[in-house]
C-alpha cells in the first residue's frame, strides 16, 4: 500500500515537489556538518605518500606554514615541493574522476576555479624562489597505479639536479 496521502473524491492529486531520482544521502541540515569534516591536512592520500618517501630514506617537513600553499610534502635537501592533490577540490582537468556537482552551479564553478588559480599562483611564486614543484593527483594514487606513480614520485625527486626550479605535474598534456 503507497505511503502517499489520498485526494479528496472528485480533485485530482498533484504532487507539489518531484521527488529526486537520487535521493539525498543526509538528513537535511546534515550535508554542511559533513563536509565541515572534511581534513585539509593528513589526509589518507597523504599520508601514503608520506609514508612510500619515509621508507625509502627521504626526510621531509609536511603542512610547512612558511611557503605558500602549505605544501603536503617539502625536501629542503632535494629543493623540491610536493602538493598532493584531490580530483575534486582542486578541479584536475582531463581526469575521469572529477565532477563538477550539479547542485549550486554557479557556487561550485566560482569556487573550484579560485582553487586552481590559486594553486597555479602558489605554484608559480615557488618557481620563482627557486623550487621545484610537483603535483601528485589522487586519480593517480588509485590501487591499479599507484606502485608507478609512486616511483616515479621518488625518480622525480632524486634523480633531477636540485636547484633546476619547475612545475612538474605529468596530467597536463603535451602540445
Amino acid at each position: 500500500m503507497s505511503n502517499q496521502p489520498h485526494a479528496p473524491s472528485g480533485t485530482k492529486h498533484t504532487t507539489r515537489h518531484r521527488r529526486p531520482t537520487h535521493p539525498d544521502r543526509y538528513e537535511r541540515g546534515t550535508r554542511s556538518y559533513t563536509m565541515s569534516h572534511i581534513r585539509g591536512k593528513d589526509t589518507t592520500i597523504e599520508v601514503l605518500v608520506r609514508k612510500y618517501l619515509f621508507a625509502r630514506g627521504l626526510r621531509f617537513r609536511k603542512n610547512d606554514k612558511r611557503y605558500p600553499g602549505h605544501p603536503d610534502v617539502v625536501l629542503p635537501k632535494w629543493h623540491t615541493i610536493v602538493f598532493i592533490n584531490g580530483c575534486f577540490w582542486h578541479a584536475h582537468q582531463h581526469c575521469e574522476a572529477f565532477s563538477r556537482p550539479k547542485s549550486n552551479v554557479e557556487f561550485w564553478t566560482a569556487k573550484l576555479l579560485r582553487n586552481r588559480e590559486r594553486d597555479e599562483r602558489q605554484h608559480a611564486q615557488l618557481v620563482a624562489d627557486g623550487w621545484r614543484v610537483i603535483v601528485v593527483w589522487e586519480c593517480e594514487l588509485a590501487k591499479t597505479v599507484r606502485e608507478e606513480r609512486l616511483a616515479k614520485l621518488y625518480r622525480q625527486i632524486t634523480a633531477t639536479p636540485a636547484r633546476q626550479p619547475g612545475v612538474i605535474d605529468d596530467t597536463i598534456p603535451t602540445e
